[in-house]
Formats: structure tokens, C-alpha cells, sequence
């Protein structure tokens, strides 16, 4: 069931047909409206809809003087990840009791992206409390896999990913704590960026009608079907906000060059079984990678104690989620300032690993998309890697990779599985180096690498 989305235009393409006056920013718009009204129907991904408000900030924009204008998303269509707040669209996580609810102004992603040029059509589906690699809740339905509608697109920025992947739209921005922006990439055969903890503000990105201290590990970030997209993304969402007398100034790649990459393959964990499908694929693609003159490091010192570092993950992890829960157990400061003493010697371990690498290569998740999964509760569900049950939960272990540690983890298209499914790599690289494995992902998709 695999849906049309190559050919379409990327989002910087878009703005540059926009610029150039090939293009209009109501016809790019209609064009992408088109798009959603023809293919979403079986895959319910764009789940609110703005059509009206954004057919009249585009014919804003062109009276505006749209040809010409150097923002670099002038008059792309896009949609964003229901949990980000937009004026008088509803934010509701998932929550049935939270239909009603309307954020009375746009939160720093939205305003974001208005301010580069971009045109926000609606938002996309998201599982409740954006706690699944599904995307299904009692307001919204159940999004399907575009690849495969008997299967799950990722979560939490599920619906995200598919609209990227049945070529709806160019550019969407989710959300990741547990590999809610990775993994669905990796499910539908697109690109994601995991940020560097903290560079992006979390502002209009909080649960529905609340505003607080930033929730623990997580982060904002864009997703694309070009790594290009990502990098333009990056660079206009993340810095501080306005009233800040700080700025951002995040360094650039390490090597822009696959010949310049020092790379570590990373396919084993003591607490995730991995599938023959991705393994191969990390592997093929690192020895490409090598064709392409990128060497690979394979005698590493200094690796973190995964096991370990997965325990401090989870508990930190489940405190962030659970906290206002009904029946929560809270921890104690005590308790909480050893988990940050952790992350703390976690980041300055995997600093020493990235003296001696630029990039690790690891999984995703084991398997590609799974068929969706209808046990409401995380216990009750497994999944089957190679013949093998083994528990749902465990695939956490991937995401916290990056997670835990606030390192930044960019998702490349970069093959298929048996059946045809999308098979993604995670690109880690130190901390604040988004850049490194931007570029790394860049590379990959122009040495074609990608697919």
C-alpha cells in the first residue's frame, strides 16, 4: 500500500518556487489542501484541519510581496504535531476531556515558523498523552502506516511522520522523549531530528492548559523527507527565546564530507533485541558509508555501561511522565539529584567516546512498523523480533540512547525490510554537535544512501 511521495517538493524547494515567482504561496497551499483531501481519508493523519486560515495567510503572503522574500520558508504548507499550541486550534493531547480546550496564543514553534514564512494548515495525531509508538486516541482515531495500513506509523509524533510520508506535506515539527520523533521516521521511511536537550524552548509545548518547567529529557524537533529541510528547521527553531539576553551558537559540522566521517557502529544492547532486517541495514550502510571513503572506528574505548545507563533512563523517564498522574509515586529530591548526577557522568562518558568518533550509528527500534496493537496496557504487548517474543517496553532502550544522555540523534531513510517496509539508521553525535549528524545525514541522502 505504499503511497506516492518522492516527487513532491521539499519545503525549501517550495519557498524557492515561491521566491522565484514560480509558484504562489495559494498555490502551493491549495496544492498541498489537495493533497491531504485525496490521500488521508484510510490514513487519518492531519487530523485539524485550518484550511480557511491558511488559504488566507497565503494570499497574505503573496500580497505581501512573496516573490522576493528571503525567508527561508516562504509559503511552504505545513502541518504540526497536535501537542504544539496554535490560537484557536485545539490542543488536547489525546484527551477526550481537553476537545474543547484552545490555546489563546501560539506557542514558539508556531510563531516560529509564521515568522520564516511557513503556512500552518493543522496539526497531525498523536497517541494520548503522546505515550505510544502508536498514534490512536478517543478524539482523533487511529492513524495507519502509509507503507502498510495494517501497521503503526510511530508515536508519539505518529501522525507527523505519516503526512511527511504519503507526500501531504514537506516539513512537520514533533516532539521526543522515548523516540516519539525517531521512530516514527524510522516506520514510515523519513527523515527526524532529536535535538540537543534544551536548544529548542518547549514554550506552547506543554499538556493542555498548563505551563511549567520543561518536562526532564524532552525535546523539540523537525521532521522532512530531505535532511536539508532539517537543517534549515534546526537553524530557525532552535535558540532561546526572545526576551533572553543569551544566543545559541551551535558549532558546525565536524566533517561535511563522507570522507572526513569517523564512524562506530553501535548493534547490540543488553536490554533490546535487535531484528535481522535492521541489523543488516545498519551494516550495509556503514560499509557504503566506508565505499564512500568514511572510516569505521571498531575498537572504542570508553563506551557507556548500557545496562546501566537504561536503568537511570527508565526511572527518570517514568517520574517525568507519571508526575500529577492519579496514584504516582513521587521521588524523593535525593533520589532525583543522583539521576542527574548519572546523566551528568553519562554525558562526560560518551563525550570521551566522541574524541575517538564523530558519529554512532545504532537502531531505531528492532524491527520495522509493527501491526497495530490494541492492549491498552505497555505490559500486556509484546513484539516478535526474528521468531522471538520479547517485551514491548525493552525497544525504550534505543531511544534512551540519545535521551537520557540529551545527546542529539538524527533518523535517515536508509533502506527496507523483507516485506517492504522503511528501515531507518539513528545518527548520534556529542552534545550540542546537531550539526554533525545533520551533515552525516546529508551526506548519506547525496551520496544515495538513502531511500
Amino acid at each position: 500500500m505504499a503511497q506516492q511521495q518522492d516527487r513532491e517538493m521539499t519545503a525549501l524547494e517550495t519557498a524557492h518556487a515561491v521566491r522565484t515567482g514560480a509558484l504562489s504561496a495559494l498555490e502551493a497551499c491549495d496544492a498541498a489542501i489537495a493533497r491531504i483531501e485525496a490521500r488521508d481519508g484510510p490514513i487519518n493523519a492531519v487530523v485539524v484541519r485550518d484550511f480557511d486560515r491558511a488559504r488566507a495567510a497565503a494570499k497574505a503572503l503573496d500580497r505581501g510581496g512573496a516573490k522576493g522574500d528571503s525567508r527561508p520558508l516562504i509559503g511552504v504548507p505545513m502541518t504540526i504535531k497536535e501537542s504544539h499550541d496554535i490560537e484557536g486550534l485545539p490542543t488536547t493531547w489525546g484527551f477526550p476531556g481537553f476537545r474543547d480546550f484552545m490555546p489563546e496564543r501560539d506557542g514558539l514553534v508556531a510563531r516560529r515558523l509564521k515568522n520564516a514564512g511557513a503556512v500552518l494548515l493543522g496539526k497531525s495525531n498523536v497517541p494520548m498523552a503522546l505515550a505510544d509508538w502508536q498514534s490512536v486516541n478517543e478524539v482523533y482515531g487511529r492513524t495507519h502506516n502509509p507503507h502498510d495500513h495494517a501497521r503503526s506509523p510511530g508515536g508519539s509524533s505518529g501522525g507527523s511522520a505519516a503526512a511527511l510520508a504519503a507526500g501531504m506535506v514537506p516539513l512537520e515539527v514533533g516532539s521526543d522523549i522515548g523516540g516519539s520523533i525517531r521512530v516514527p521516521a524510522h516506520f514510515c521511511g523519513v527523515f527526524g531530528h532529536k535535538s540537543t536537550y534544551g536548544i529548542i524552548p518547549m514554550q506552547g509545548h506543554a499538556f493542555p492548559g498548563t505551563s511549567g518547567a520543561d518536562r526532564p529529557m524532552s525535546v523539540l524537533g523537525p521532521m522532512a523527507r530531505s535532511a536539508d529541510d532539517l537543517i534549515a528547521a534546526l537553524e530557525l527553531l532552535a535558540g532561546p527565546i526572545e526576551t533572553s539576553p543569551y544566543r545559541l551558537s551551535l558549532p558546525p559540522p565536524r566533517a561535511e564530507h563522507m570522507r572526513d566521517v569517523r564512524i562506530v557502529v553501535l548493534d547490540a544492547h543488553p536490554v533490546a533485541r535487535i531484528g535481522a532486517d535492521v541489523h543488516d541495514a545498519i551494516h550495509k550502510l556503514a560499509d557504503a558509508a566506508c565505499e564512500e571513503g568514511a572510516q569505521i572506528v571498531r575498537d572504542v574505548e570508553d563506551l557507556p555501561d548500557l545496562a546501566d545507563a537504561h536503568a537511570n533512563y527508565v526511572r527518570m523517564l517514568n517520574t517525568a511522565m507519571t508526575r500529577g498522574a492519579p496514584g504516582a509515586t513521587p521521588v524523593d529530591a535525593h533520589v532525583w539529584m543522583g539521576l542527574l548526577d548519572a546523566q551528568f557522568a553519562l554525558q562526560r562518558r560518551w563525550a570521551r567516546v566522541f574524541e575517538q568518533t564523530d558519529v554512532v550509528l545504532a537502531p531505531v527500534f528492532g524491527l520495522p512498523a509493527f501491526e497495530h496493537k490494541t492492549e491498552p496496557e505497555w505490559k500486556d504487548r509484546s513484539l516478535t523480533i526474528d521468531g522471538e517474543e520479547t517485551a514491548y517496553g525493552a525497544q525504550l532502550a534505543w531511544a534512551g540512547l540519545a535521551s537520557f544522555s540529551g545527546l542529539p540523534a538524527t533518523v535517515a531513510p536508509v533502506a527496507k525490510s523483507k516485506e517492504g517496509l522503511p528501515i531507518g539508521v539513528q545518527i548520534l553525535a556529542d552534545l550540542y554537535q546537531d550539526n554533525t549528524a545533520l551533515a552525516f545525514a546529508r551526506a548519506l541522502e547525496r551520496a544515495g544512501l538513502t531511500v
